[in-house]
């Protein structure tokens, strides 16, 4: 009998689907800035008339309620050792603080938000709880999106589909340097696979990386290729 109670249980406890969690995020919402309320009022139904006009994102459940499919990824910053020596790479960084009751920890976390059609960001987020702080660090990264402009810029393909970038374009973040180059069709993601996280959700199937610096240093490195997806529109600026 208890057996069967236990197989009962696990029947029962499901976990909540993730259009569930969102509704439920969207119907607790009260908007608290102007482009809250137009998004919430329905005044406002695309992403791209927000980044068109280039308006401040303060909210998260802006993004969450126009782009309803939108993902996540966690960039594995933080190290613990190994069972054989060596670091093993956490979702989470921990940092210790001495105090006269004794040591207080922080936990700080890394993540990449994008649909995988062309809107992508990134955001950190410091919190006591490890939850807390991947939370955190999603809501601050949907506030942060922008539309990478996607093509088809290698002289090898020329089919004209947004499946690479445009051209070649450079990126900065402390230490480490990122080139970034137009593949042709079918080449994949020539990166590493923290790297190949952002370009991933950025809608980016094929491209060629080069990277200079102390890439290990993730926050640096997916930083860096932030900065060389957003200077893809350098030429509009200067006209």
């Amino acid at each position: 009998m208890a057996e069967e109670n236990k197989i009962e249980e696990k029947e029962v406890v499901k976990e909540i689907p993730v259009d569930e969690k969102l509704q439920a995020i969207l119907d607790k919402w009260k908007p608290k800035t102007s482009l809250g309320r137009k998004v919430f009022s329905g005044e406002i139904t695309s992403i791209d008339d927000i980044l068109k006009f280039g308006m401040r994102i303060s909210e998260s459940e802006i993004v969450d309620k126009l782009v309803p499919g939108i993902k996540s990824e966690i960039v594995l910053i933080g190290g613990r050792k190994g069972k054989g020596g060596g670091i093993e790479r956490i979702p989470v960084r921990t940092t210790a603080k001495m105090h006269r009751s004794g040591r207080r920890f922080k936990f700080s976390a890394f993540v990449i938000v994008g649909n995988e059609d062309g809107l992508i960001g990134i955001g950190k987020g410091s919190a006591v709880e490890a939850r807390d702080s991947i939370l955190k660090a999603t809501q601050r990264a949907k506030t942060r999106v922008f539309r990478v402009k996607r093509g088809c810029g290698s002289w090898e393909c020329g089919c004209g589909e947004n499946h690479s970038i445009q051209f070649k374009t450079k990126g900065k973040s402390g230490s480490v340097r990122v080139e970034l180059s137009p593949a042709p069709k079918g080449v994949g993601l020539v990166a590493d696979d923290e790297s190949k996280k952002i370009l991933r959700l950025a809608g980016i199937k094929d491209v060629w990386v080069k990277t200079f610096g102390n890439t290990s240093t993730r926050m640096n490195l997916i930083g860096a290729i932030y900065d060389a997806l957003k200077n893809l529109y350098i030429y509009e600026k200067i006209v």
